[in-house]
């Protein structure tokens, strides 16, 4: 499931800490929460699409070990990133 072109490139201008940036955890955990929000409203309309569902819990893990990795190397962009994208940790 691609993120539209403009969806991805909004995120990465918000979330990139400089010019260019595609790769760094902020803007990494910020598309990976973007795509589960849009299959988590996927699955609640097809609740027995248990392929995606794996897919879901890949990208949650996926995410929750960036965020572990950011919290260890930089908790203060840690905690900037909870707070703009209203996790809960």
């Amino acid at each position: 499931m691609a993120l539209p072109l403009d969806d991805k490139k909004k995120i990465i201008g918000e979330f990139a800490t400089k010019q260019g940036d595609t790769g760094s955890p902020e803007v990494q955990i910020a598309l990976l929460s973007h795509k589960i929000d849009k299959l988590v409203g996927h699955l609640k309309g097809n609740p027995k699409d248990n392929h995606s569902r794996r897919g879901l819990l890949g990208m949650i893990s996926k995410r929750r070990r960036l965020l572990t990795y950011l919290s260890g190397k930089a908790n203060d962009r840690y905690k900037e990133i909870i707070k703009k994208l209203e996790l809960s940790k």
